[in-house]
């Protein structure tokens, strides 16, 4: 979690830091892993001089309390977020304006935030010499560092922090030490979760994919960076269910769970959830973490940070963003090609079995690097359906964003917001923007227009780095949503689907699965 992720490479997002001390072989392998599709790297940064004529930023926050709570019903019951933009952008005839955002009273001390709602101004939101990422990870508010053992994780640190550093070269550690584990791990637990979803279909005739796909997905997370069977240790089968929990604490204030509006006011939105409510589910986790991630906490120690932190930073990274992260675009995955139909899976299936004919019949790296269609499939999923809407940032100083048609002045302090789907979807920069086209990416041309993918916190063409606030796991998120539709197209042929919503994402029904015929 959409962002927050949305909440995930052979493997740093980083190259230089990928490819030092490897061998000349683990070396191209890797480069293989971080090469895009071919595409142009350009770094978003606002001008402070701008030949667009200059215009006041519209929009009205209304009365304190009062605006606040009105756009929060708006956004969360009435309209839903993409008409609360939507017609907000209509009314001010600006993809730039003033607004509040959820949660407001009595979480938030100050919902009011800039909006930048195109594919112009929205990186501005990336450019940290221009804005502060400090506390900003989930919106307008911070949840209690009680829920993290008393740390300021990673994720809610600005670049110019100290450890901000420090703890992202521990996360790109995490993703490559065990590099070499990553697709038979992949391979064996989703293995797993297809045997189970066909037995669970031919008994019930339809087959819920979320719950067996978080307990694949959790489990090849510990397998792969780990070495660990969570059914083998005390945890068992209870950390998607922990996590489901823990994380409600954190994102409760900006989520719906279907209740009477009253009811999630009240519950949600007044104040926080007791945090001693989910310490003993806590603890379970750390004692897991602590337990199985010996190398990686010698690891941090040499690097400066003590075991205890570093702990509670591999639960945040691992659990809310990778985790987090496959539990939200999984689904959204197979939604996307469920409905594209069955001439869509039938390309998908000829291209995949072929690459790995081609390339000895195992998966690898390089065989996917001859799959267009399927990279092209994943990108445009992310295009269309971020992990993590929403973006936040502080202005470091008096600056000027530009968005299509216009300038806006923004005044230092003051917090700048991006709800990225009306970027990425963005008519002047994407044809057929709000339609899923599965071939968007394939080729030069196509490639040229990954600097607009902005799921990771960036664009595709870039690379995350300590100085940047951009997804650690960038280049393994990707991998894994690959190999996701690489190992669903070796097994099948076609697919049914029933979508139906969740608080995070969506909720797929699997109603028919085709087995593979050649």
């Amino acid at each position: 979690m959409a962002s927050s992720a949305t909440l995930l490479s052979t493997f740093s997002s980083s190259a230089q830091y990928l490819i030092n001390g490897m061998s000349c072989s683990d070396k191209q392998r890797s480069l293989l892993l971080i090469r895009p599709i071919s595409a142009l790297s350009e770094k978003p940064s606002p001008s402070k001089t701008t030949a667009l004529p200059m215009r006041e930023i519209p929009g009205d926050c209304g009365l304190p309390f009062i605006g606040p709570m009105k756009d929060r019903i708006d956004f969360t019951y009435k309209q839903g977020r993409y008409e609360f933009f939507k017609s907000r952008i209509q009314k001010y005839d600006s993809t730039v304006f003033r607004t509040n955002v959820p949660p407001g009273p009595f979480i938030s001390p100050d919902p009011k935030v800039v909006a930048l709602l195109d594919g112009k101004s929205f990186p501005t939101l990336f450019d940290v010499s221009k804005v502060e990422k400090r506390d900003l990870f989930v919106g307008t508010f911070m949840p209690s560092t009680d829920l993290t053992g008393g740390y300021r994780v990673l994720s809610y640190l600005d670049p110019s922090e100290p450890n901000h550093g420090k703890l992202k070269q521990l996360i790109f550690f995490v993703l490559t030490y065990r590099r070499d584990r990553v697709i038979p791990e992949f391979q064996s637990t989703f293995s797993a979760l297809f045997g189970s979803l066909e037995t669970e279909l031919s008994s019930k005739g339809k087959a819920e994919f979320g719950p067996l796909n978080e307990q694949a997905s959790f489990n090849f997370l510990a397998r792969a960076f780990f070495g660990a069977d969570p059914g083998k240790t005390k945890l068992g089968t209870e950390a998607p269910g922990l996590i489901g929990k823990w994380v409600l604490w954190q994102l409760g204030p900006i989520l719906t769970l279907g209740l009477p509006m009253l009811v999630e006011e009240l519950l949600l939105r007044t104040f926080p959830l007791p945090t001693f409510l989910v310490k003993r589910d806590y603890q379970k986790l750390y004692d897991f973490f602590y337990q199985v991630s010996g190398p990686v906490l010698e690891e941090a120690e040499r690097l400066g940070i003590s075991r205890e932190e570093a702990c509670h930073n591999l639960i945040f990274a691992i659990c809310f963003n990778s985790f987090g992260g496959m539990k939200i675009f999984f689904p959204t995955l197979m939604k996307s090609i469920g409905r594209a139909g069955s001439k869509l899976h039938l390309q998908l299936a000829e291209e995949i079995r072929s690459a790995i004919e081609a390339n000895g019949g195992k998966v690898s790296i390089r065989a996917m690097e001859e799959m267009p269609l399927m990279k092209s499939v994943v990108y445009e999923a992310f295009r269309l359906d971020p992990p993590v809407p929403f973006q936040y940032g502080t202005a470091k100083e008096d600056m000027v964003v530009e968005s299509h048609d216009a300038a806006f002045a923004v005044k230092k302090g003051e917090t700048l917001f991006g709800f990225q789907p009306f970027a990425t979807r963005d008519p002047r920069m994407f044809e057929r923007g709000e339609e899923f086209v599965p071939d968007r990416f394939v080729g030069e041309e196509g490639g040229k227009l990954l600097r607009h993918v902005l799921w990771s916190n960036g664009p595709e063409t870039e690379s995350p780095t300590v100085a940047n606030k951009q997804c650690a796991g960038k280049d393994f998120v990707v991998l894994a949503a690959r190999l996701f539709v690489v190992e669903l197209f070796r097994r099948y042929d076609s697919f049914g689907i029933e979508v139906g919503r969740s608080s995070l994402g969506v909720a797929v029904t699997v109603t028919s699965l085709k087995r593979a015929s050649f």
